[in-house]
């Protein structure tokens, strides 16, 4: 099994994979808990507008999601903010419009090669070293604010008024929160695709819940499973020449399943 670690490309993919995991899983949480889990879908396919235009200009697919993804999260943020929109109106509006945008951009400039379909759902191959220093970097930051910040967006998901009227700068930290989300699902596209994503944000959080644990041991089994998730999903996609983004999501739901079978009630 250790054998998978001498090639380079499976140690930067296994690397970027055990960062994408902790990421995904514990801002996760906080988007689970908010009710929020289709921002993950509606960011992942505004990447792959961004995706798109990447290679049709000849710029970086990769720099060109992680903008793309910001606008839109800050856009839905401002509308469900400042208009008082539903979020779940907003963020179907805005999934439907980027995955038409998405197609024709496509369409238009016949761009649809082996080069899209990995940022579709994911390509260990394509992951550098330098992709690992860039997620290792912003995972660094992301944790720490995260960290920081725990107990306000703890509070925050579980009622936004009140948080409100106790001082607590709701607005920024909704939009901060929903900046990291879009960054991380930008970066991990490389690992699990656009289209698959959401899953590792939502299913290990999902699963951890069942076990019905406080909020700091939930996220902790989130984690736990994001990693398994991804460990077993490399290993199996490397030995049984699967794609690496799809086994990951299906070792996820495979958790998630056990979790809905140990705790019936």
């Amino acid at each position: 099994m250790f054998e998978i670690f001498q090639y380079q490309f499976m140690a930067n993919a296994i690397l970027a994979g055990v960062v994408i995991a902790i990421l995904a899983s514990v801002s996760g949480s906080f988007m689970v808990l908010r009710r929020y889990s289709l921002m993950t879908e509606t960011l992942a396919h505004s990447a792959l507008v961004g995706v798109a235009l990447g290679i049709i200009s000849g710029l970086s697919p990769l720099w060109m999601a992680v903008g793309v993804a910001l606008i839109s999260a800050w856009s839905i943020e401002y509308l469900r903010s400042f208009y008082n929109l539903y979020s779940d109106a907003v963020l179907a509006i805005f999934l439907s419009a980027s995955l038409a945008l998405a197609v024709i951009i496509v369409s238009l400039a016949g761009a649809f090669n082996s080069s899209l379909f990995s940022y579709l759902f994911g390509s260990i191959l394509s992951v550098t070293t330098d992709d690992v220093l860039l997620i290792v970097g912003f995972g660094s930051v992301a944790m720490t604010l995260l960290g920081y910040y725990h107990r306000e967006l703890y509070f925050i998901a579980f009622d936004e008024e009140v948080a409100q009227v106790s001082g607590i700068p709701v607005k920024g930290l909704n939009f901060m929160m929903v900046s990291i989300v879009a960054v991380i699902i930008a970066l991990s596209i490389q690992i699990v695709g656009t289209l698959l994503i959401g899953a590792l944000m939502v299913m290990p959080t999902v699963a951890a819940l069942r076990f019905r644990q406080g909020f700091g041991k939930t996220v902790l089994l989130a984690v736990l499973f994001a990693l398994l998730s991804v460990f077993a999903g490399m290993i199996l996609s490397f030995y049984l020449s699967l794609p690496s983004g799809a086994t990951i999501v299906l070792c996820i739901l495979s958790i998630f399943m056990i979790s809905l079978a140990v705790n019936r009630r």
